[in-house]
């Protein structure tokens, strides 16, 4: 899982022709850590389909705020290089896979 910035994102989530998967979390946040966890055992999965990313929301203000995000953590979906949707922020490798699937027509 890569980290993406507020300078680099629009060239980042544009770029790669594939969904684009960000988990905004900031640093403390326990729930946070544990979504990224299930996102990591996720990645495997979803290689090469989806890309995923992390913002730190600490550290970085623009993107978070342009999508009014209140509350963390949370997974934004980027499909052809357009914001998409919010996926429950707090979810198992299992749940967050069926919403991608179901969302983007994939077999993941």
């Amino acid at each position: 899982m890569h980290d993406v910035t507020d300078r680099d994102f629009d060239q980042v989530v544009k770029q790669p022709g594939i969904p684009v998967l960000v988990e905004f979390w900031k640093p403390g946040c326990g729930s946070c850590r544990a979504l990224m966890a299930e996102i990591e055992k996720l990645e495997p999965n979803v290689a090469g389909k989806v890309l995923i990313l992390k913002m730190n929301v600490e550290e970085n203000f623009q993107i978070p705020a342009e999508l009014e995000i209140r509350s963390l953590p949370v997974l934004a979906l980027y499909h052809r290089g357009e914001f998409e949707r919010f996926i429950g922020g707090l979810g198992t490798r299992g749940e967050i896979l069926k919403q991608l699937e179901s969302i983007l027509n994939l077999s993941l």
